[in-house]
């Protein structure tokens, strides 16, 4: 892993059909998405290549960070490749690539994240996919 990349390995205990659409399903979203306190009141996909999505992080003091981003390649059930900009921080958007494997007990997802500034920006990030994978886990138990 470079300084500026982050890697993330679950198994998640459904079919990467369902994975792949609580990933991509705007309602879905919105029952899993945000680590810890922070929920997901909006959500917007147009998932096909090319197509934007956004996401409302609301935080437990009622600010809202938006997620957004366009996807660069949609193959459904398998991968998912989009740009990803934060609305408090400025600057170039990074790059998220999610696989959707086939695993005897569901689905392996693995997340690369990568284009980040700096250590201590993509070590955020860290911390927040850790908190958005629990509740994605915990959607399918």
């Amino acid at each position: 892993m470079t300084p500026t990349a982050l890697s993330m390995t679950r198994v998640i205990r459904a079919p990467r059909e369902r994975v792949f659409a609580a990933w991509t399903d705007p309602e879905s979203l919105k029952k899993w998405w945000g680590p810890g306190p922070v929920v997901c009141p909006e959500a917007h996909v147009d998932l096909r290549e090319g197509g934007a999505y956004r996401i409302a992080n609301r935080h437990p003091d009622g600010s809202v960070t938006w997620i957004s981003g366009v996807f660069e390649r949609v193959v459904q059930p398998e991968q998912l490749v989009y740009t990803w900009s934060v609305s408090t921080y400025p600057g170039n958007p990074t790059l998220v690539t999610l696989d959707f494997n086939q695993h005897p007990e569901g689905t392996e997802l693995v997340l690369n994240h990568e284009r980040f500034t700096d250590a201590a920006t993509r070590d955020m990030h860290m911390a927040g996919w850790e908190g958005c994978l629990v509740k994605l886990e915990a959607l399918f138990v």
